[in-house]
């Protein structure tokens, strides 16, 4: 007696626990950028997304546990296209440089305007605030934080002194974003070299 094979299981295109399916995961993306183009933080949703990525609303919540992680996922990687980060060994130059180009990409792109609407929901709900503070603080001001680093490996600032510089640095850009300034690229200078100010003996 011969026994017949048992078929292999088909695969799914859907994420197995932690595993995702790339082509899921970048339709499931391109449908966020697109919505949030169109239609701006306010009125982006998970439900909208599903839709048209052809997903699964529980493959999503798996992958982005709120609408901010969502978001989140989509701002890193266009600010990653748009935002080089500079390496000249000057303080003041790179965060000059990055700061201009940075305020350039939040005014020209639909992910600047949905950023103020994740500060903003942030101050109503404990989820947006989770993810804005333990999620996207920590990564977006991780460029500026190696600046300062390095500026204090080379004895320019004291190590303990970084912290309070990158909440300088987060508070100013933040604010001209919230206030629609960030026309305003003329006071970049000033307020980097007052925040990279070099240590001095007393």
């Amino acid at each position: 007696m011969t026994t017949k094979p048992i078929p292999a299981p088909a695969k799914r295109r859907t994420s197995i626990g932690s595993r995702r399916n790339p082509e899921a995961e970048a339709a499931v993306l391109a449908a966020a950028k697109d919505l949030i183009s169109e239609k701006g933080y306010a009125g982006f949703s998970v439900d909208e997304v599903a839709r048209r990525a052809g997903a699964g609303k529980t493959t999503i919540y798996r992958w982005y546990p709120t609408k901010a992680d969502l978001f989140i996922a989509i701002y890193t990687a266009e600010r990653s296209t748009f935002v080089p980060v500079p390496d000249t060994g000057n303080l003041v130059e790179e965060l000059v440089q990055y700061t201009t180009s940075l305020w350039r990409f939040w005014e020209s792109h639909p992910a600047g305007a949905a950023l103020r609407g994740l500060i903003a929901e942030a101050q109503g709900t404990p989820e947006a605030l989770s993810a804005l503070r333990d999620r996207f603080l920590p990564d977006r001001t991780a460029d500026v934080r190696r600046m300062l680093s390095g500026s204090a490996a080379r004895g320019e600032l004291q190590a303990d002194e970084v912290d309070h510089k990158v909440a300088l640095w987060v508070g100013f850009s933040w604010f001209k974003l919230l206030v629609g300034e960030l026309h305003d690229e003329g006071v970049i200078k000033s307020v980097m070299m007052q925040i990279a100010e070099v240590r001095r003996d007393s």
